[in-house]
């Protein structure tokens, strides 16, 4: 290294702190991590560390395609083996869009050396025509023009409106979701989820953050004993009372895996079902992260929350407790108390049936009351082109009572599981009003989606669950109060109609995409490889793999 013009004292005695980085061009939500880099590099200097910066593959939700989940495991494999194959003695990690936070988390479990995590943070708030609006709004935008109501120059203005500062989504979606995510973890300093990108004090918690991973090394301070069953069980509390993403349970159940949680999708609910929704945030409420931030940040939120958090060890050396006992909420339309919470209605509900026996996933915050309970015929789409190509026939067979179906959106079937899952209604019904139906896949939703969606079905159509063989006009009793996912099909028609089903054999033959197909499991389980349960650990040998 000497040819990078570093001093021989530098490489004596030192800590080396790697800064796994996920700038990229391409990945908008990450763009200034250049710049955010060199203040974590400050701070390791600062505190007697040696910097070393390198690269890994970005993922950023807008751009990349089929879609950015299909490579979420990979860029985790790219972590894990960059962070074991070079010599550091310890890891910050730079995330932002959606997937980068928990493909670098994983991999890092899977390496288990002290590790701190250092979000990029959300936009500022999104202008449009003398009001407040996010990426949620966009949604409702996009139905506007499909109706008629609004025209492309007006999406486009506001898009730009939208768009006006570095960072990602200013909204609860999964890029929020998943800084809340490590920060309710313990992954992270206090605050470092809701303060905005745009704003000086992102690059101060980024200069802090690279001092406290020196202390860490010197502590030798692991992912292992910051990321306990108790640090699972605040997350996801906490994920409840914000109004997080439904993403946020499939990482979550794969970075347990990683580091060696029990943790299944049958915890999710009655964790948080005692909790409400004190966040009063888009897609589920009406403000945005920058909100949070001047509110108190997730610290009061967290306080709000304390009896029901464990008091467990965080990486800055303080608990759980210790950090949120000097929060405070500072405007309680954003941040509600439990005893007047925003709704009762929060969190991830688990949904099991004979649709779903492995379980389906819903966020009641972001539902509609009247949807609640339902039944309705389906509307079956077998794959995403028959959805594009037939969701707008004045022909088709629906109406507001409907069920909409779409499958073979799962993790073997699309491939990648994509944010497919809140599908555009119909547009003779948006004509007449409709602004929500109930809807089921076996793929995800954007974290900045909203309405009455079941999502993550398993077993997925393609892994051959009773998922694929719906049919058009099949009944469908979607219950929410009682977790229930049922279609009006006798078991002896359902085996007979999975015997009968030929399903279309994959062309994919090579490559990345072949091993994720080969060897993703199902949604329940995290979508991660079935090899890459556990870690590796940090020492190399030649046969430690």
């Amino acid at each position: 290294m000497r040819n990078q013009g570093i001093p021989t004292y530098e490489f004596k005695g030192k800590p080396i702190i790697g800064i796994c980085n996920t700038w990229s061009e391409l990945t908008p939500c990450n763009g200034h991590f250049r710049e955010l880099a060199v203040s974590v590099k400050r701070g390791i200097l600062e505190a007697g560390g040696f910097p070393v910066e390198f690269p890994v593959m970005s993922l950023g939700e807008t751009l990349i395609k089929p879609t950015a989940m299909l490579y979420r495991n990979l860029v985790s494999m790219d972590v894990e083996e960059s962070i074991r194959a070079n010599p550091v003695d310890g890891v910050v990690l730079l995330c932002g869009c959606d997937k980068t936070t928990p493909a670098l988390v994983m991999g890092a479990c899977s390496v288990d050396i002290p590790t701190i995590v250092v979000s990029g943070g959300p936009m500022l708030t999104g202008k449009y025509q003398g009001r407040n609006i996010g990426t949620s709004d966009i949604w409702r935008f996009s139905e506007s023009v499909r109706s008629g109501i609004m025209s492309e120059e007006e999406l486009n203005l506001a898009e730009s409106g939208m768009c006006r500062s570095n960072g990602h989504c200013a909204v609860m979606g999964t890029a929020s979701s998943m800084a809340c995510m490590v920060e309710a973890l313990g992954l992270s300093l206090p605050e470092n989820a809701a303060i905005p990108a745009a704003d000086a004090n992102r690059k101060v918690i980024a200069q802090l953050s690279g001092m406290r991973i020196v202390d860490m090394v010197k502590e030798n301070l692991k992912l292992s004993d910051i990321l306990t069953r108790k640090a699972f069980e605040n997350a996801i509390r906490v994920n409840a009372a914000i109004g997080g993403s439904t993403n946020f349970v499939i990482h979550l159940l794969a970075i347990a895996g990683r580091i060696g949680v029990d943790l299944s999708i049958d915890d999710f609910d009655p964790l948080s079902a005692t909790i409400p929704l004190l966040a009063n945030l888009q897609p589920s409420g009406e403000y945005f992260m920058e909100d949070l931030y001047y509110a108190g940040g997730l610290p009061a939120v967290m306080k709000e929350l304390k009896e029901y958090l464990h008091d467990i060890k965080t990486v800055n050396g303080k608990t759980v407790h210790e950090n949120v006992n000097n929060a405070k909420g500072l405007n309680e339309q954003v941040i509600s108390s439990m005893q007047k919470p925003f709704k009762k209605n929060s969190g991830v509900v688990v949904l099991k049936g004979n649709l779903s026996p492995e379980g389906a996933v819903l966020k009641p915050s972001a539902a509609s009351p009247h949807l609640m309970k339902h039944k309705g015929k389906a509307v079956v789409f077998e794959n995403i082109e028959d959805y594009k190509e037939r969701i707008d026939d004045p022909a088709l067979d629906v109406d507001e009572n409907s069920v909409l179906v779409l499958k073979n959106v799962g993790p073997k079937g699309y491939p990648g599981m994509p944010e497919v899952g809140n599908m555009g209604l119909p547009k003779k019904l948006l004509a007449k009003g409709v602004t929500d139906m109930v809807r089921i896949s076996d793929g995800r939703m954007s974290g900045t989606g909203f309405g009455t969606v079941v999502l993550h079905v398993c077993p997925e159509a393609a892994a051959g669950g009773n998922f694929g063989v719906l049919k058009s006009g099949d009944m469908i009793e979607l219950d929410i109060p009682n977790r229930t996912l049922h279609v009006d099909v006798s078991d002896e028609e359902l085996e007979a109609r999975k015997k009968a089903y030929k399903d279309e054999e994959s062309k994919i033959r090579r490559g990345y995409a072949y091993l994720y197909i080969t060897h993703v499991e199902q949604a329940h389980l995290g979508a991660d490889f079935d090899f890459l349960k556990g870690g590796s650990g940090s020492i190399v040998t030649r046969d430690s793999h």
